[in-house]
């Protein structure tokens, strides 16, 4: 049966589910004697404990039955959008006001933190101009089998589904193209990509409010956007820009990820917010949005990154990675949160303003 015995539901009603505004009783129902519980994010690095505390708590009241706890991610798409992408249930659309502010790196290491977590991630690099993801995930020189029909296989990067321009280009081809043939070329990776069975779709986009984050926004379902952004000012004036554009097309901010929070000297210890302080917090306030996290200048990020091996993949329990593990589940709680209990999903409004 689905409904719950009612000597249980007092007793998984008393357990959160982090992140969200539920108890454990709002996602469990009962198959016979075994109680299922369906969580709508991955878990797969807390999934026993998750079960340990179930187990733990039912036993306390002598309550005993068989207990599967179980991954199911659902989709939030956008119900007037027909062009949904074969293979793709969520896209997340990590972007910025303006370029070095350490928004592909972000995108990397989410995706990563998405994908440890027990998420199957693609990766699409939708920077046609400067693409970074191969070099960033460790596959510079590697390119796409193209199937019949122009069917793009993505390349397996780190675990991670991926496509990118850098792959179907050298490094030394410029893409000197106007708008209309990047938006074309936009829609050729998002549609014309063979995706197998693609939890979260990450979208490295590039910098600014042009035309590939209207063609983003007017063709596909974008389930979330995440703004990635420095403390300091001007940084925070573009940032700004790249929320309303998503709020203009009604695509949900889920928060920003404040980069280059501080710096700490590596000889001495000293903490220094060289850009500034509370930029983040106080865009997060203007918008009534959220700080995902606060990570730091820090030199091991960079290299990590620049030598095919962001910081998520090449020690996912240092301080940053946590950090990066965290943002990615707070993301995709919110899509859970939003399939759940809001309706489908934005709908795409352009106005001139």
């Amino acid at each position: 049966m689905s409904v719950l015995d009612a000597s249980i539901i007092p007793v998984l009603a008393t357990i959160p589910v982090p992140n969200m505004s539920l108890t454990v009783a709002d996602i469990a129902r009962q198959e016979g004697n075994t109680l299922v519980i369906d969580v709508g994010y991955p878990i797969a690095q807390v999934k026993a404990s998750v079960e340990s505390e179930i187990r733990s708590a039912l036993e306390q009241q002598n309550i005993v039955c068989d207990l599967r706890v179980e991954q199911r991610i659902p989709s939030v798409t956008p119900g007037n959008i027909k062009q949904l992408i074969p293979g793709v249930k969520n896209i997340i659309a990590v972007a910025s006001g303006k370029g070095g502010v350490g928004k592909s790196t972000t995108a990397a290491n989410i995706a990563l933190a998405l994908a440890y977590e027990g998420a199957t991630v693609g990766v699409l690099d939708a920077d046609i101009y400067g693409p970074s993801q191969p070099q960033m995930l460790g596959v510079p020189n590697l390119r796409p089998e193209v199937l019949p029909q122009n069917k793009i296989v993505p390349l397996n990067a780190l675990g991670l589904q991926l496509v990118s321009m850098g792959s179907l280009v050298t490094e030394k081809t410029p893409m000197i193209w106007r708008g209309p043939m990047v938006s074309g070329a936009l829609q050729q990776l998002l549609t014309q990509t063979q995706w197998d069975n693609v939890d979260y779709l990450i979208v490295d986009m590039p910098p600014g409010t042009g035309d590939i984050q209207l063609t983003l926004s007017q063709s596909v379902p974008v389930s979330s956007s995440v703004i990635v952004t420095t403390p300091q000012d001007i940084a925070l004036l573009d940032a700004k820009k790249g929320i309303e554009m998503f709020r203009k097309v009604n695509i949900p901010v889920v928060g920003i990820v404040e980069n280059m929070a501080t710096h700490v000297c590596s000889q001495c210890g000293h903490e220094e917010a060289i850009f500034g302080e509370h930029g983040g917090a106080k865009l997060a306030e203007e918008f009534a949005s959220q700080v995902l996290g606060r990570l730091p200048l820090k030199l091991a990020i960079r290299e990590q990154a620049e030598s095919g091996k962001p910081t998520v993949a090449a020690d996912p329990l240092c301080a940053e990675s946590l950090q990066y593990r965290q943002i990615a589940t707070v993301i995709a709680a919110d899509i859970w949160q939003r399939a759940m209990t809001g309706p489908s999903g934005p709908t795409i409004e352009i106005a001139d303003d």
